[in-house]
C-alpha cells in the first residue's frame, strides 16, 4: 500500500492511496469464508456452502465492501498518525477515466480531497476590556415575580363580578353583518383571560361582568394571536386569521385565581420549614432568585461580547471552497440559495468553534462526565424553578439528569454548553472585567443593540 499527500493549497491537500492485491486479498478471502460458514442456501447444510460457491455469487460485492473499509480505515489512520487537523470530512474525488475490473486482481488508486483547519495563536491579555453588568431587580419585576408566585400557590374562586387579571369562561357565537346570531356559523365555549387583552376599551367592556351577561365582541381583539383565535374557535389558522365577524359572548363563569396568604405555611411550602419567617424574608428570597435570573442574562451578554471582540480580533482564512462542496455533498436538500445565504454564519461559528478548541487545548482544560451531569441538573432544576422556587430534592434531580443525559442529542448539548462555559471561564481569568451596576430596564435596552 502507498500513500501519498500532496498540498494544493495552503488550506486544501489530496491524499492519494494505492492498494495492490496484497493489501486486499486475505481480508477478501477471510470474509468469503466467514459467509460462507454463515450462509444458508437451498441444496446445502447450513455452514456447508463451499467457499468457492460464495465466491461466484457473491465475490464481486464483499471484494468492494473490503476495499472499502481499507479505505476507510488507511486514511483514518493516516489523518492520525500525521496529526492532520481536517475540517470536515474527507471528499473523494471522481475520475471517470479509472475503471476497475473488480476480480481480484486490480490495483486501485483513490483520491481524497482535504479542507484543513488553519494554523493560529490565540492572542488574550489583561488590555483586552470588557463590560461584566450587575442586573438590580427593579420593583415592578419584583411585584410581578411576587404575585405569579403567590398565585401559583393559590386557590380557584368564582366571583360574581369580573375584575382585571380574572378568567371569563364564555360561549362565542359569530354574529351576522345585522348583529343577528349567523346561522351555520362558528359557536364555541372558550376561556378568556383578561390579563391578556392588550385594548383598554375592550378590556373595559368584560371588567364587570356576571354570569350570564350578553355583550358583543370583535374576536381579534379578544385573544392575543391567530393561534389564539383558532384554538378558541376550534377553527384553523388560516381561517382565523381572515375572519372579520363580530361575535356574541355569554358569560358561563367567572374564574378567579386568589393569591395566596403571606403567611408561615405559604413560607414553608416555598422555602422549607423555618428557612423564611416573615415577608421580609420572603421578599429578599425572590429578589435573590430574580436577581440570579438576571446574572444569566448579563453573563449571557458577556459572553456575547467577548466571542464577537475574539472573533473580530482573530482573522484567518477557511478552506471555504472545499467545506461549500463538503456541506453540498453531506446535505443533499442544501439548495445553492440556502448555501449561499448561510454559509456566513457556517463560517463564523466554525471560526470560533476552532478558537474555542485552541484555548482548551492550549491551557489543557479537561470536561468530564461529572461536569456535565451538574450542568444537566442545574439545567433542570432551572426549569422546575419557574413553576415552584422548591427544589426537588438532590436524590430525584440526580436521577432526572441520568435519564435526560441517556437521549444522545440532550448528551451532545450538554457536553457543548459545558465546553463553552470552561472556555469562557478561562477567557474572562485573563481578560480585564469592569463591573457595572444597572437596572433591568436599561439592562433590556442595552442588550437590544
Amino acid at each position: 500500500m502507498n500513500i501519498t499527500q500532496e498540498k494544493t493549497g495552503n488550506l486544501n491537500a489530496v491524499v492519494k492511496i494505492k492498494i495492490a492485491p496484497a493489501d486486499y486479498s486475505a481480508k477478501v478471502e477471510k470474509a468469503i469464508k466467514d459467509q460462507a460458514k454463515k450462509a444458508q442456501l437451498p441444496g446445502f447444510r447450513k455452514g456447508m456452502v463451499p467457499a468457492a460457491h460464495i465466491k461466484k455469487m457473491y465475490g464481486k460485492s464483499i471484494l468492494v465492501e473490503e476495499v472499502n473499509n481499507l479505505l476507510n480505515d488507511t486514511l483514518s489512520n493516516y489523518i492520525t498518525e500525521q496529526k492532520l487537523e481536517i475540517l470536515g470530512q474527507p471528499l473523494p474525488q471522481m475520475d471517470d477515466a479509472r475503471e476497475f475490473k473488480w476480480d481480484n486482481t486490480d490495483e486501485f488508486e483513490f483520491d481524497y480531497e482535504l479542507g484543513l483547519a488553519p494554523a493560529f495563536d490565540v492572542n488574550i491579555s489583561p488590555k483586552d476590556k470588557f463590560t461584566q453588568y450587575v442586573v438590580k431587580a427593579d420593583q415592578e419585576t419584583l411585584e410581578s415575580r411576587i404575585k405569579n408566585i403567590r398565585r401559583s400557590y393559590g386557590k380557584m374562586t368564582n366571583p360574581e363580578v369580573a375584575a382585571e387579571g380574572d378568567v371569563l369562561y364564555a360561549e362565542l357565537v359569530q354574529l351576522g353583518t345585522d348583529g343577528s346570531v349567523f346561522e351555520g356559523g362558528i359557536s364555541n365555549t372558550a376561556t378568556i383571560r383578561l390579563d391578556l387583552i392588550k385594548d383598554k376599551k375592550v378590556l373595559k367592556s368584560l371588567v364587570g361582568l356576571k354570569k350570564d351577561d350578553v355583550v358583543t365582541v370583535d374576536i381579534q381583539t379578544v385573544f392575543e394571536d391567530t393561534a389564539a383565535i383558532a384554538k378558541a374557535l376550534n377553527i384553523s389558522e388560516e381561517d382565523a386569521a381572515d375572519l372579520k365577524s363580530n361575535f356574541q359572548l355569554t358569560v358561563k363563569n367567572v374564574n378567579r385565581l386568589e393569591e395566596s396568604d403571606l403567611n408561615q405555611e405559604f413560607f414553608d411550602k416555598l422555602f422549607g420549614e423555618g428557612t423564611v419567617t416573615d415577608e421580609a424574608g420572603f421578599r429578599t428570597k425572590i429578589q435573590e432568585e430574580v436577581e440570579s435570573m438576571f446574572t444569566q442574562d448579563a453573563e449571557r451578554k458577556l459572553s456575547n461580547d467577548i466571542y464577537e471582540a475574539l472573533l473580530e480580533k482573530h482573522s484567518f482564512d477557511l478552506p471555504d471552497e472545499f467545506l461549500r462542496r463538503w456541506l453540498k455533498a453531506t446535505n443533499e436538500k442544501l439548495t445553492d440559495e440556502e448555501l449561499a445565504e448561510g454559509y456566513d454564519d457556517f463560517a463564523k461559528n466554525l471560526k470560533w468553534t476552532l478558537i474555542e478548541n485552541k484555548i482548551i487545548k492550549d491551557n489543557s482544560i479537561e470536561i468530564k462526565y461529572e461536569d456535565v451531569v451538574a450542568a444537566a441538573k442545574a439545567k433542570l432544576d432551572a426549569q422546575f424553578r419557574m413553576y415552584s422556587p422548591s427544589p426537588l430534592p438532590e436524590d430525584q434531580l440526580a436521577q432526572y439528569a441520568v435519564q435526560f443525559l441517556q437521549d444522545k442529542e440532550n448528551a451532545n448539548r450538554t457536553f457543548e454548553e459545558v465546553k463553552a462555559a470552561k472556555t469562557f471561564e478561562q477567557i474572562k481569568t485573563i481578560v480585564t472585567l469592569d463591573q457595572k451596576d444597572i437596572d433591568y430596564d436599561k439592562f433590556v435596552e442595552l442588550d437590544k443593540k
